[in-house]
């Protein structure tokens, strides 16, 4: 069905003169409108039954439901069924209107411009999405909603990456963060899919995430807002959503203040004016010299933790290796014991970088415990699901495969309801956590010092197979000539103190 959809609102946005960015908002706005009829109607008969002449149903009594009120005009049974001559886009514009009037929390949320879009082409959509608030049920609207973020995503190429962190890299994500419940903080949030895994993690664990979790995010580009909060509309959840360019801002009061912080942040940002950043408690390690903003983001997810609070994201591969400045900011941070676990992703899982990355997690709360002094290694570099030449992901199987490594590591309890009980059976035969070569290896911190401090995960576990006739050659060039460029830089600094040395020796 989610196949099919997305198979059919791709063909009429290819028939009409529409690119995918003018086409995605409002596509994503009518699913809305079908989700937001279909929750509203599950529930109609049971609310106005207990309601009278006297005292009619109101919007409270819906809000009291965790329901939004959906007015009759803004339903799209009634757009569907308007007389061929009415003008359907001005219709459109107006259904939008007529239930954020109702629902102030959706207000300048949903998108407008119905009337922009070819008439043919809002007809056919219309009759596309119209059914479904009575064909389907639950988080199917949900699942639909991600489907098609995902796929704009990948027709928008690298802008689209900007907005969609793929799905299966955040629920690996979310499985070793184990949110179940707090204050959750993504100050790189796009699309805000960090919050709605979490979400479903909570509901897999048979609770209530709307009264467990408390989301607040940070998006700097304005326009995605909006893809965050109806996204979490869609799945129940209301959480601060606010925009601000996190370099400079701090919209959240974030330091100490989160329980579980989860972020995908751009990579390599240079340029950053550092200048405005002096004494800003969010930085405690101190200004990285390299123009470079990885060791930025580090440290604000760092800087965000409440005393046991844990921390999953991405980064770029160098940042495990950099040098200099970087490499004395990563050192403080292992000394202080929070880095927990380190994860070698291989190649083509974003839409944003081809290159292969890593996964870090940092954990507060391991301070006084066993693991104080160590750090968890995997490199999963040569696990993946292949779905085409240009993208990678995981299966469900091996994500709890991946989580099930780590929580042998912290003496937790495994989950194998997606079937990984034979991989962890494989590997981990007795039961208890080992290092296995190629894939995990818990390194303690003298180990890491004798590394140079390397957080690289393929340091530690040794060489892992991986089938370099699967590597997209770019991704590799691209990776070398990272790795070259570091390496030139290096060179570069070093080649100055010889000059300069040997002229002192010299003017002497």
């Amino acid at each position: 069905m989610r196949a099919t959809l997305w198979a059919a609102a791709d063909e009429l946005r290819a028939n009409s003169k529409l690119t995918p960015v003018q086409y995605r908002d409002p596509v994503l706005g009518l699913v809305f409108l079908a989700y937001a009829e279909n929750r509203f109607e599950g529930i109609r008969a049971e609310v106005e039954s207990r309601a009278s002449a006297r005292n009619p149903a109101t919007v409270a009594d819906y809000k009291a439901k965790s329901v939004l009120y959906v007015p009759d005009e803004s339903r799209l049974s009634y757009l569907v069924g308007l007389p061929e001559g009415d003008d359907i886009g001005k219709a459109v514009d107006d259904a939008i209107k007529a239930i954020e009037a109702t629902n102030p929390e959706l207000k300048d949320i949903l998108p407008r411009g119905y009337q922009k879009l070819e008439r043919p082409t809002l007809i056919e959509l219309l009759r596309l999405f119209a059914p479904l608030p009575t064909q389907l049920e639950g988080d199917a609207f949900g699942f639909i909603y991600e489907d098609f973020l995902s796929n704009f995503a990948a027709q928008e190429g690298k802008g689209g990456g900007e907005y969609f962190t793929p799905y299966s890299i955040v629920r690996l994500i979310v499985e070793i963060l184990e949110p179940f419940q707090g204050r959750v903080f993504d100050p790189a949030c796009g699309s805000g899919g960090m919050f709605v895994q979490c979400a479903k993690f909570v509901e897999r664990h048979h609770d209530n995430p709307t009264r467990k979790l408390s989301v607040f995010g940070t998006e700097k580009t304005e326009d995605t807002v909006p893809l965050a909060k109806m996204n979490l509309a869609l799945h129940g959840l209301s959480g601060d959503i606010r925009q601000a360019n996190s370099y400079y801002e701090d919209p959240h009061r974030a330091v100490g203040a989160f329980d579980y912080v989860m972020a995908n942040p751009p990579f390599n940002v240079d340029k950053i004016k550092k200048e405005q950043l002096a004494g800003d408690k969010r930085f405690p390690l101190g200004l990285p010299k390299a123009d470079n903003g990885n060791y930025l983001w580090i440290q604000q997810f760092y800087a965000a933790l409440a005393p046991t609070g844990r921390a999953g994201f991405v980064m770029a591969n160098s940042a495990g290796d950099a040098g200099h400045s970087e490499k004395d900011l990563r050192k403080q941070l292992i000394e202080s014991g929070a880095v927990d676990v380190m994860i070698a992703i291989g190649s083509n899982f974003f839409y944003t970088v081809t290159l292969p990355v890593t996964l870090w997690f940092l954990d507060r709360a391991k301070l006084g415990t066993p693991r104080e002094d160590t750090v968890l290694f995997i490199d999963a570099r040569h696990i993946y699901n292949q779905i085409d030449r240009a993208h990678r992901d995981f299966t469900p199987e091996q994500i709890e495969f991946l989580a099930g490594i780590v929580r042998l590591y912290r003496g937790e309890d495994v989950e194998t309801g997606a079937g990984s009980e034979a991989l962890l059976a494989e590997n981990f035969p007795e039961g208890q956590y080992v290092d296995v070569a190629g894939l995990c290896k818990v390194a303690t911190r003298g180990e890491i010092e004798a590394q140079g401090w390397s957080l690289n995960p393929g340091r530690y576990t040794g060489s892992a197979v991986v089938d370099e006739d699967d590597e997209d050659f770019a991704a590799k060039l691209g990776e070398l000539y990272e790795e070259f460029t570091r390496l030139s830089d290096e060179a570069g600094v070093l080649r100055a103190k010889v000059d300069a040395a040997v002229q002192g020796i010299l003017d002497a």
